[in-house]
């Protein structure tokens, strides 16, 4: 990869950092705990390059809440974790002012949303009202209260972790939610050898403890700034949004990619560029990102599908879009 990334109308401006050097350090201190799973973590960070947020849904016990955890300790930045239950409420998330008798006036206590990233585990056994607290942050990097908006550190990331929604006691993320997400991950069990050596890994400690701090808040805002200039190329844009209208499009779905969604997945792509060493785009990169980043925003319809068994149709009725959709050349 090039020492500088340019565009038509900025001028030449070089690296202090290799990006394909700091990345690829950032995924190696990921993987020290999560094992053989090396899709799961550029997904991940292609999630934080690309300034999205993160769903990451699995059964229990599969090492959601350990990936998120990694990816915290690995970057020098200000973290928070909530614990979603059902008896959270709104001002628990983003704050509340309380009156100080001394003073007598009301003080601001930011809640726990006021972090670089934020670590909202469980999201879904919180009450709707709860989760629509995370809306305007995730959407504006900002929350209103009382009429005064106060802005989010940047960079700003959410990480949420789910069980399947038909799991007991849990509440399904409404539409507006999931939308806001730019990539949902499954974990997956690991593999007999993996699981191996997660066992010899936890013998004696938490390898998490181990993790150490590998790039610093300045480095993930220059990444980010770095990958807004991958180039992606016209006949890359139109493959994409002809994917995107044969969502809306399809009988089979209620409710197809919104623009937000678009967005999502041209900057998620010309994230995976960056992190796979290239300026530019290809189709692959595209075609990589449609399921993880689509698959949790359509809603197929209840004729075509079980509702505890959406997930599973969304993503077929995708792949389906996706072999149907001439590959530009």
């Amino acid at each position: 990869m090039r020492d500088w990334i340019v565009s038509e109308s900025q001028p030449v401006v070089p690296l202090t950092f290799n990006p394909a050097e700091k990345i690829k350090t950032l995924q190696i201190a990921i993987e020290q705990v999560i094992k053989g799973k090396t899709e799961t973590v550029k997904l991940a960070l292609v999630a934080l390059i690309a300034r999205g947020h993160l769903l990451i849904e699995d059964v229990p016990g599969i090492g959601k809440t350990t990936l998120s955890n990694a990816l915290a300790r690995a970057l020098d930045l200000s973290f928070q974790r909530i614990q979603f239950t059902s008896d959270l409420l709104p001002s628990d998330v983003i704050g509340i002012s309380m009156f100080n008798q001394r003073s007598g006036v009301f003080e601001w206590k930011a809640g726990p949303i006021f972090a670089n990233i934020v670590l909202a585990d469980e999201i879904n056994r919180a009450t709707p009202k709860t989760q629509s607290a995370l809306l305007e942050a995730m959407a504006e990097g900002q929350v209103t209260i009382e009429g005064v908006t106060r802005p989010l550190p940047a960079p700003f990331m959410v990480v949420a972790t789910q069980n399947p929604t038909e799991h007991h006691g849990t509440y399904p993320l409404p539409e507006s939610q999931l939308d806001r997400f730019m990539l949902r991950l499954h974990v997956g069990y690991p593999s007999q050898a993996d699981e191996k050596n997660i066992l010899r890994d936890r013998e004696r400690r938490n390898p998490l403890e181990n993790v150490r701090a590998v790039m610093s808040e300045s480095d993930v805002l220059d990444l980010q700034e770095l990958a807004s200039e991958v180039r992606v190329d016209d006949v890359l844009v139109d493959y994409l949004l002809k994917i995107v209208a044969q969502t809306r499009e399809n009988e089979a779905i209620e409710l197809g990619i919104s623009p937000r969604g678009t967005l999502a997945l041209f900057r998620a792509a010309q994230a995976l560029a960056l992190i796979e060493g290239r300026d530019y785009c290809i189709v692959d990169d595209i075609k990589r990102l449609i399921l993880p980043c689509f698959a949790h925003r359509i809603m197929v319809s209840s004729r075509y599908a079980n509702v505890t068994r959406r997930t599973h149709e969304a993503e077929q009725i995708l792949k389906d879009i996706l072999s149907k959709t001439d590959v530009p050349i």
